[in-house]
């Protein structure tokens, strides 16, 4: 079998997994409902548990990470997630996977597709602050998750609520990678789609 065709099934099986082995229920997003229009536009990810699956998609060394979201007319929400692969000359990487709302109207859980071809995985707003500006984006066997924010950088305190609130949740934060950010005064995101 081709190394691609492995990973893409690698990718999938994982991304679709309950909690095998972690001997946890599987997470679920928050009960409190989520605006949808305020959740939109740009979120810098600050830190993360990172998608690692060569050759097919990996962002263990993403620089300047930031996903957008946009509400589409017909309720499904375009994403777009650019990082710079291995510093910050390295080669920009796009994903643009579009999720469905899964918990209408709590809109906590979502199912992202990223290939027409395979079914979309599980994608849980775990939490998210009463100003909109600090979010934690997880999947339910606690494999992967993004610290993300409204800003580049996060002060030490809030970055550290954040760290202890993903351990109560029961994710292994010893394998939390901080991502790099470095933009120039006043920048935004290349092609932000916020609204």
């Amino acid at each position: 079998m081709p190394k691609s065709l492995t990973a893409l099934i690698g990718f999938f099986t994982a991304l679709l997994a309950g909690c095998a082995g972690t001997g946890l229920p599987p997470l679920r997003g928050v009960e409190q409902p989520v605006d949808l229009p305020r959740f939109m536009g740009d979120w810098y990810v600050i830190a993360h548990i990172p998608i690692d699956l060569p050759p097919l998609v990996t962002e263990a060394e993403a620089f300047n990470g930031v996903e957008s979201y946009r509400l589409n007319p017909d309720g499904t929400i375009a994403t777009t997630y650019r990082f710079l692969d291995g510093g910050f000359d390295g080669k920009a990487t796009v994903m643009e996977p579009r999720a469905t709302v899964a918990n209408a109207p709590v809109n906590s859980e979502w199912k992202m597709k990223f290939f027409w071809f395979l079914p979309a995985g599980d994608y849980l707003v775990l939490s998210v602050d009463p100003d909109y500006q600090r979010t934690i984006i997880g999947v339910p066997d606690r494999r992967w998750v993004w610290i993300m924010a409204r800003t580049p950088t996060l002060p030490p305190a809030e970055y550290e609520a954040m760290v202890a609130e993903i351990k109560a949740m029961g994710y292994d934060t010893t394998k939390l990678r901080l991502v790099p950010q470095q933009w120039p005064a006043g920048a935004v995101p290349q092609g932000s789609r916020s609204q």
